[in-house]
């Protein structure tokens, strides 16, 4: 009991985050735009299983020729599905266990990040605003994006890690970030540089060596500990037809979101098309809008609440979300024919994971505000999540249910024909496409594990990473009770 009293908002967090996963427990699957799921789980597991790490090429992708699906695309989440196979869960079990805890993780990271802002409760209020966000049931239901809903789960703990100058949460949400997202990881980067810089001019002189310290360790480790992945996908990605997805109907000049499609749009299975009717819904969510405009009217009339530290954190939050906001919007094109890299993310509503965080924090701050004008904590928690749930429930179930098994997405056929014209964006460049599913390869794949050399640096970096992380925590352990004796 004490510990439930201590822990409450965590416990509340993970308990009602049930019905955002409910639909995981029922026999069968979902479909989703990007129904390659359980084939790369499968996969991942198969090639673990040879005694090759980190996994690169899997065998029966690419159209029966093998496929460096791993290579380039982020596999943080494919591990922790190959992982649960080995426990002795199927292919498709285990790719379900795997999609349900990165929605929960979302919840339980943010609820970290704002209870240390806004206490117990504002910390429940921002894990389930953040974890039942329109955007996340978007990414989960619809677009079946497991590698974006994984990073969605990190960033909150990136932003821990680096607020805190915590080496290790710094690393974990910062490597998790990469290894989980490439493009999300390269969103969140701009915003945590200004929390670095802010947390720089904003600490005591003697203090200031301290935060270039920790804030440079952790970038310095969370990028070598990954470099293993990112090294090799930047370097090698020119010998792939990956620039094949830039452009088309993946233009981003095609796919900015309308004004009106932030505070409403249908709900739908459908996808991303030019103008203001889509298939799928870019609705940040109207309670998420409304309590963001009434921290903002407090953040203004309240100068006692500008000058805390709670309040500098609604004033960032609040200007990174109408940042994110404005970059979903056509009004942002020059930024983005300016930043050529921006083109990768392909759809500027991709900053709808931005908007959901900003706005989530937000939400959990009122808590707070509220506070300060008498209202206890656990009241107001209570009432928004009442009706957070009452209207977001419905958004977090699938639009139908197969009657599938495991063997439906790791047979044969399914592996070199069906789930390898869904991604095959990393074949060679001069590959020739099978026109019939009768083209595709028929032989055995053998793979020996034999690396290129920038894999092979690449792993050594990562390695040398991991190596320096535990001088480098004790280091920071030893430093931080050296700084609680000397107060």
């Amino acid at each position: 009991m004490r510990y439930l009293k201590k822990h409450y908002g965590l416990v509340l967090v993970i308990l009602l985050s049930f019905w955002a996963i409910k639909p995981f427990f029922i026999q069968g699957f979902f479909p989703m735009h990007d129904d390659t799921q359980v084939a790369r789980v499968f996969e991942m597991a198969k090639v673990l299983k040879e005694g090759i790490f980190p996994v690169r090429i899997v065998p029966d992708l690419g159209y029966g020729y093998g496929y460096p699906i791993f290579n380039f695309y982020a596999p943080l989440a494919y591990y922790v599905g190959a992982a649960f196979m080995f426990l002795g869960f199927d292919a498709l079990i285990a790719t379900k266990i795997m999609m349900a805890l990165g929605v929960v993780l979302a919840g339980i990271f943010m609820y970290f990040l704002a209870k240390e802002f806004f206490g117990k409760s504002g910390g429940l209020v921002a894990g389930l605003f953040y974890l039942y966000a329109p955007y996340h049931a978007v990414d989960i239901y619809v677009r079946g994006d497991v590698a974006e809903f994984w990073a969605y789960a990190f960033i909150p703990l990136a932003f821990l890690g680096f607020y805190k100058r915590n080496l290790l949460l710094g690393i974990i949400g910062l490597a998790g970030l990469i290894l989980s997202h490439n493009l999300t990881a390269m969103m969140v980067a701009p915003f945590l540089l200004i929390v670095m810089l802010v947390a720089y001019c904003l600490t005591q002189k003697d203090k200031k060596p301290s935060v270039i310290y920790h804030s440079l360790s952790i970038i310095f480790l969370g990028l070598t500990v990954s470099a293993f992945y990112w090294v090799p996908a930047l370097l090698e990605m020119k010998n792939t037809n990956v620039f094949s997805q830039i452009g088309g109907g993946a233009d981003f000049h095609i796919n900015f979101a309308c004004l009106a499609q932030l505070w409403d749009s249908p709900w739908g299975f459908g996808g991303s098309t030019a103008g203001c009717i889509d298939g799928l819904s870019f609705k940040i969510g109207k309670l998420h809008l409304l309590l963001s405009v009434a921290v903002l009217f407090f953040v203004l009339c309240v100068r006692k609440i500008r000058k805390s530290r709670e309040g500098s954190v609604m004033l960032f939050s609040l200007l990174g979300l109408l940042f994110s906001i404005f970059l979903t919007l056509e009004i942002s094109k020059p930024i983005w024919e300016t930043i050529s890299l921006m083109a990768f993310f392909q759809y500027p509503w991709r900053f709808l994971i931005l908007i959901s965080f900003f706005s989530s924090l937000l939400a959990g701050s009122l808590v707070y505000l509220l506070k300060q004008f008498g209202i206890k904590p656990y009241l107001t928690a209570l009432f928004l999540v009442f009706f957070l749930l009452f209207f977001n429930l419905k958004l977090f179930v699938p639009q139908t249910i197969f009657s599938k098994t495991a063997e439906d997405y790791t047979n044969e056929k399914t592996l070199k024909w069906t789930v390898s014209k869904i991604s095959d964006e990393y074949l060679p460049l001069n590959f020739e496409k099978p026109m019939s599913q009768n083209d595709v390869y028929k032989g055995k794949i053998t793979l020996k594990g034999r690396d290129t050399f920038v894999q092979k640096a690449s792993n050594a970096v990562s390695l040398v990473g991991l190596l320096a992380l535990i001088p480098a925590i004790i280091l920071m352990r030893g430093k931080t009770k050296y700084e609680q004796k000397k107060r």
